[in-house]
């Protein structure tokens, strides 16, 4: 089997193929642990944990600029090797890869992707995203969707933590059965 094969392993959910091959694929020196590996049907986001600026003791505005800083080393000191890991796991997965660095209490996406979500809504859902774009809230409806679907991620994680847990519950038991 060539390494560019992307065999079923017995019990193993997309995520976890997909963020053991992560894993096994990163440099040992980009991060301080593991990088956080994060999939859905459009996208691969990988952000990895920086070492902290040694010397730092001034303000929490220093701090977070040395981050920003150590972050923007990161970026432009990777930047070939992330474009080749993300050529070889876009081509296995068929997924666009995204990247981000977290150093101390900072974190930055270098690139993600925004994918259209087409949806039909009724009058009274409508007016809702108007009143956000009048409100000055957002930009535009879309903006205003985004918003709302980020405001309901922040107040729901337990439960749509819950809900991902069962869906990958699921998947594995589909995964187990009978192929078609």
């Amino acid at each position: 089997m060539s390494t560019s094969e992307s065999p079923k392993q017995e019990g193993a959910t997309e995520q976890e193929q997909i963020t053991g091959w992560i894993h096994g694929r990163l440099p040992d020196d980009w991060f301080t642990g593991p990088a956080e590996v994060s999939v859905d049907r459009d996208e691969i986001v990988i952000v990895g944990r920086i070492a902290v600026p040694e010397g730092e003791g001034g303000s929490a505005e220093e701090a977070r600029e040395a981050a920003i800083g150590r972050i923007s080393r990161f970026r432009e000191d990777t930047r070939e090797q992330r474009i080749r890991i993300a050529r070889e796991a876009e081509h296995r997965f068929d997924r666009k890869v995204s990247w981000g660095a977290a150093c101390g209490e900072t974190r930055g996406l270098f690139t993600n992707v925004a994918a259209p979500v087409m949806t039909r809504l009724r009058q009274p859902e409508r007016q809702v995203l108007d009143t956000l774009v009048e409100a000055g809230v957002a930009r535009s409806r879309a903006d205003a969707v985004g918003w709302c679907v980020r405001l309901v991620g922040q107040h729901a994680d337990e439960w749509l933590g819950q809900l991902r847990e069962a869906m990958t519950s699921v998947h594995r038991l589909r995964d187990q059965g009978p192929g078609l």
